[in-house]
Parts: structure tokens; sequence; C-alpha cells
């Protein structure tokens, strides 16, 4: 089993109103291999909040058949702004880290 996760840097005060956006039911469900999404938001850094938002899929190969479906594009789809970044968005950066699980244990 394996983890994504999206390290989402956000303005201040604006992950725990994003986080819901992010487990809303869609398509994502219906892909095979596909377990679960979780969001986790800190707010102990001055500078911003951070989400990170972990899927839970059985192998790399099932999240890639998401990522490169046309349902990820349209869920991705964002108001294009040309070049300029956009001023409103509450977004300062991501970056996607794909994990093995390689030990856990539980209740």
């Amino acid at each position: 089993m394996i983890t994504v996760t999206n390290r989402i840097q956000v303005k201040k005060g604006m992950a725990m109103k994003m986080a819901p956006n992010f487990t809303q039911p869609g398509p994502l469900q219906q892909y095979e291999g596909f377990h679960k999404v979780e969001v986790h938001v800190s707010t102990q850094f001055d500078e911003y909040d951070e989400m990170n938002v972990m899927m839970y899929w059985d192998s790399i190969e099932a999240f890639e058949v998401w990522r490169n479906s046309e349902d990820f594009k349209a869920t991705h789809k964002r108001p294009s702004a040309g070049d300029e970044p956009n001023p409103n968005s509450p977004l300062i950066k991501s970056l996607i880290v794909i994990s093995e699980i390689a030990s856990s244990i539980s209740k």
C-alpha cells in the first residue's frame, strides 16, 4: 500500500475552510485500488497554514490510473489566469510526496 500526500501551504486561516473540499464524494471513490483520503491541517507555522491531503492506494499503478484520468483533470481544473499567479488564490505552494507504507500499528 502507498500514500500520496499533497503538502499544501495556504494563507493563514484558510486550511480549515478548504479541507472539506478534498473529501467531497465524487468519481475518485470508484477507482480500483483507492482506499481513502484524509486531510490533516497544521496551523503551527507563523507564515502559512499547511494541509496534508493523504490518499491511500493499493499501488502506485492504481494511483497513476486516477492521476491520468479525465476525472482527475476535471476535478483539478482551475480557471486560467494566464501566466500570472492569481493574487486572490489562497495557495502558496504544494508538493506531492509518494510513500510506501513500510510499517504500521493499530489498536
